[in-house]
């Protein structure tokens, strides 16, 4: 007994963030052909287009939230709320796109460990942050999920088109939200 303690306790040491491993499940692992759904599969280039959308979508929104326990300035009340439709925009493109890849038989991967290691988003800043500074990160996130969106476009419209109208729609409000953010620390132009 002392002897399974031991390797437990080696195991759980070293484990990242001292999580004790996964049980249950096979892990990331393919249905076998014979029990798999008909119709058309994702190419592993595919998934790997899409797994890069989504963990770019559950980073902004986890960042989003961050941002919106601890802005505080000027027009507070505005970016609180603002960053709610970033947040809430973020999660339901994350899911839309997760269950695409499930429908095409890929694996979706939103394991906090997977998304830390592969977002391409910067990592968000801790403690109080200022409404200005707040609205220039969100514009910044906002940017870099839209260009990854638009840097795996055209490799998924080609096998998928109906993947892509999926980013087409991310894109779009993205990009609309990436304005609207942004205007909030903008002057007119002369």
């Amino acid at each position: 007994m002392a002897n399974t303690t031991k390797k437990k306790s080696a195991s759980a040491s070293a484990t990242k963030n001292r999580r004790k491993t996964a049980r249950g499940g096979m892990g990331a692992q393919l249905t076998d052909e014979r029990d798999a759904e008909h119709g058309f599969a994702a190419s592993q280039a595919l998934g790997k287009n899409l797994q890069r959308v989504l963990v770019d979508l559950i980073e902004l929104s986890l960042q989003g939230k961050q941002a919106h326990w601890n802005v505080v300035g000027a027009n507070f009340r505005d970016t609180h709320l603002q960053l709610d439709e970033i947040i809430e925009a973020a999660r339901a493109f994350a899911d839309t796109v997760a269950e695409r890849m499930r429908a095409l038989h890929a694996l979706p991967d939103g394991r906090s460990d997977v998304v830390a290691e592969t977002t391409t988003l910067p990592e968000f800043p801790q403690g109080e942050i200022a409404t200005t500074e707040v609205v220039d990160l969100m514009t910044e996130r906002l940017d870099d999920v839209a260009g990854t969106c638009r840097t795996v476009h055209d490799a998924v419209d080609q096998e998928d088109p109906t993947s892509a109208d999926i980013l087409h729609d991310v894109l779009e409000r993205v990009e609309q939200l990436s304005w609207m953010v942004s205007a909030e620390n903008r002057a007119p132009r002369a």
